[in-house]
């Protein structure tokens, strides 16, 4: 629905952004591992002064089984205030939410309501007219939805690539790339959006990844290790940079707030020479994009008895890098660690030097790390991070992926979220839901009410 004026969550730049108002609610994507049920948006009430402060306040239950809820966005979001941008008044409304493994998209509406209500559900034929499968990742461009998929349609691997869905009607326009170049993998994507440049990350085809990570194919290099860089205009693939077949698995992209930057960061999940994980700044220098190792995070030595069976002949728990944030005023990196428990904050002032500010325990493969609010050994890891607006607050959840999961985590991941003071780098023991209050499910991916650091493009510094 069009407004007469800008919706007043957009912001024209990441400076306006960084002075918004503090989130009152956020939305959590929540999953069935066994399918049995359907997955959720659970609602969680994130303003301290209310009664219901940490606690889950609405609930959405979608029609499907076996959707398995991933990342999800809005429909609408800063960027329509780039100058060129055909509907500027659109507004942010609408979580378009994909299900990696079902291929289907709904679209819930949030406005005067606490729990969404779906309005539209895109089916997985509907969804092939893009000539994609299995939907992850969703950005708001000025001219549309973005969606990207890691499958091809009607039944083939790849390649993988994105779609582009309309603002308004929701409709397959169809797929984004006019020329591919050597793109196969897909992942990830982001862009800087004032350069017209846009990147993409490579994770694995379907049956790559379906069922958990497969030791052969890690080992034999064959998961995806390199960026695209790509034309965002005339949609054509300009430059592959590969990172090594070494480091397997980059995933998350973050760029630079600021559209007058041409850098940003990348975690890779792990080395297969020696279990680290990795985090990249890519650049453009001498009129190529290029990409620098800046983080480096090695393996924890452990016992391989008390080690899940993917491990054992390790004998050591990877970091498992599976996302990092960057906060609005591209000051902050935050980083997590899956496999070992841990979250980090980094000083990335200087994109090409960050410096570890501070990190905190919580669950991990063999720490089982208790939150301070709760006095009993934990599973899972701080896995998908989402940073509010003004940067203050922390928000991470502990499912990757239900195949994931089960291979690192095979007591049960358990189920919970935790939010993060920046400043002080400390959890709020007043919020953590978990256990029950999910009601069975496990919480994937967090979106702020109003938008966040990792949902919103800017097109003025």
């Amino acid at each position: 629905m069009a407004l007469w004026t800008p919706d007043p969550t957009f912001y024209p730049s990441p400076r306006d952004a960084a002075s918004a108002p503090a989130e009152r609610l956020a939305y959590v994507a929540a999953f069935d591992r066994q399918a049995s049920r359907p997955d959720a948006i659970a609602v969680l009430d994130t303003d301290p002064g209310s009664p219901a402060y940490g606690e889950v306040v609405g609930w959405t239950d979608l029609p499907y089984t076996g959707d398995e809820l991933h990342h999800f966005g809005w429909n609408a979001c800063s960027s329509a205030l780039c100058p060129y941008a055909p509907h500027p008044h659109v507004e942010r409304r609408y979580l378009v939410v994909p299900g990696l493994r079902s291929s289907r998209l709904y679209i819930l509406d949030t406005k005067d309501r606490v729990s969404p209500e779906i309005v539209k559900v895109i089916e997985p034929e509907q969804f092939a007219r893009s000539g994609y499968s299995r939907p992850h990742t969703v950005h708001c461009g000025p001219e549309g939805l973005y969606v990207s998929a890691l499958g091809g349609a009607d039944g083939e691997e790849g390649p993988g690539g994105i779609a582009v869905l309309d603002h308004t009607s929701f409709e397959v326009l169809g797929r984004w790339e006019v020329d591919r170049g050597p793109q196969y993998l897909a992942y990830d994507f982001w862009w800087h959006i004032n350069h017209d440049v846009l990147v993409t990350s490579e994770w694995g085809t379907p049956s790559m990844i379906e069922d958990g990570v497969v030791g052969e194919l890690l080992l034999g290099r064959k998961y995806g290790h390199r960026l695209h860089f790509w034309d965002l205009r005339k949609r054509r693939h300009l430059q592959e940079v590969d990172l090594g077949d070494q480091y397997q698995m980059p995933l998350e992209l973050r760029p630079a707030h600021d559209p007058t930057r041409t850098y940003g960061f990348v975690g890779v999940v792990t080395s297969v020479e020696d279990l680290s994980a990795s985090v990249w700044t890519w650049f453009h220098e001498d009129g190529r994009w290029q990409v620098r190792k800046v983080i480096d995070i090695p393996a924890e030595p452990a016992d391989p008895s008390v080690l899940p069976d993917v491990l054992k002949p390790f004998g050591a728990v990877p970091p498992l890098v599976t996302d990092i944030d960057l906060s609005v005023d591209d000051q902050r990196l935050y980083v997590s660690c899956w496999g070992t428990g841990e979250i980090k904050q980094y000083d990335v002032s200087d994109p090409f030097k960050p410096i570890e500010l501070g990190s905190l325990r919580i669950g991990g493969i063999v720490g089982n790390t208790p939150h301070p609010a709760l006095a009993a050994p934990l599973r899972g890891g701080p896995q998908m991070v989402e940073v509010s607006r003004d940067g203050k607050r922390v928000y991470v959840s502990n499912s990757l992926y239900g195949a994931w999961d089960d291979q690192f985590y095979p007591e049960g991941v358990g189920a919970w979220l935790a939010r993060i003071d920046a400043d002080s780098f400390t959890f709020d023991e007043r919020f953590f839901p978990n256990g029950d209050a999910f009601r069975g499910l496990r919480p994937h991916q967090v979106r702020l009410q109003g938008g966040d650091a990792s949902s919103d493009s800017y097109c003025y510094p």
